[in-house]
């Protein structure tokens, strides 16, 4: 084989590579995504919920400054990018997971939370349709939204009774609501392509400024536990290192209402290693949503995905 061929062969070959990771990035984000319910369910009774994520930011930035060092990643040129990464930080971090946290800690229950958080891809698609964005939605895609939130409803349908729902954590679930949409579409809009370690860091910075004088105030203490311990590394190491690392670059490559439909399977996968891991009940009703919420998501996504692959070079 001559040495063009062989070139040739090699850039095809890294060009299939990196086709197949872009592929394989959402389902790996939603299977990580799922399972902040395990950190939820061993990490909520023992800590208060910023107190939690206050350190969960804390030994985030220290894991990310590391792995920074010893790459020599570059850091985001301008103060204006900072700042961009710096509100998307305090969006998406502080504004989205303190507001599910606290309002769950509050007693509002698991499924009405997920159901108010899972209104994400409408809200999305409604704002870019009324903004006239390039990047519109097309009827496929309202309809894939529409049967991605009824699979939605369905999954946490039994769910719904539990907790009890007031003003406050419901506007708890709100904010976080607000706070996960605004943040999407604005680091769409606003943040340049840069390196993911060093983007994640200048975020989670932010979003520790504003989450560690709220933990003063909370009453409850830490106390220590293995399964605090636990929960806190796997909220580490796979959600934020890995997770939020995908969250950004899926936002970075794709259009907002594919990236954010993508929430729409978070529950029923959830539901899914619930069964798997806790013994909880899968029902008919569960897999009908989960089959349901796939089918909406694969027509959200379907052109995306395709532009895509076509914008793969070689």
């Amino acid at each position: 084989m001559s040495e063009a061929a062989r070139a040739e062969a090699a850039a095809a070959a890294g060009a299939a590579r990196q086709a197949a990771m872009l592929n394989a990035m959402p389902v790996v984000f939603v299977l990580i995504w799922s399972t902040g319910f395990v950190v939820a369910r061993f990490g909520m009774p023992h800590a208060p919920p910023m107190g939690f994520l206050a350190l969960r930011y804390a030994f985030s930035v220290a894991a990310f400054l590391l792995w920074i060092l010893w790459a020599r990643a570059a850091w985001p040129q301008g103060r204006a990018q900072w700042l961009h990464l710096g509100v998307t930080g305090v969006l998406m971090h502080a504004g989205y997971l303190g507001g599910v946290w606290a309002a769950v800690k509050d007693g509002l229950g698991a499924g009405l939370a997920a159901l108010i958080v899972g209104l994400q891809p409408m809200i999305t698609a409604l704002w870019i349709s009324a903004r006239g964005h390039r990047h519109h939605v097309s009827a496929r895609q309202w309809l894939g939204l529409v049967l991605g939130l009824a699979g939605l409803l369905l999954v946490v349908w039994h769910k719904l009774h539990l907790g009890e729902a007031r003003a406050f954590n419901v506007a708890l679930a709100v904010v976080a609501l607000a706070s996960i949409t605004a943040g999407t579409l604005y680091q769409k809009r606003w943040v340049k392509p840069c390196d993911v370690r060093t983007a994640n860091t200048v975020q989670l910075l932010a979003a520790l400024a504003v989450t560690a004088p709220l933990a003063w105030l909370e009453t409850e203490s830490i106390r220590m536990h293995p399964e605090l311990v636990g929960a806190m590394a796997w909220s580490v190491l796979v959600l934020t290192l890995g997770g939020s690392s995908l969250l950004y670059l899926l936002i970075q490559r794709g259009a907002a209402t594919a990236v954010t439909s993508l929430m729409y399977l978070v529950p029923p996968c959830t539901a899914v290693l619930a069964w798997l891991l806790f013994g909880e009940s899968l029902s008919v009703l569960v897999l009908a949503g989960l089959a349901l919420t796939a089918a909406g998501v694969a027509l959200v996504v379907r052109d995306p995905l395709r532009q895509a692959r076509a914008a793969t070079p070689g």
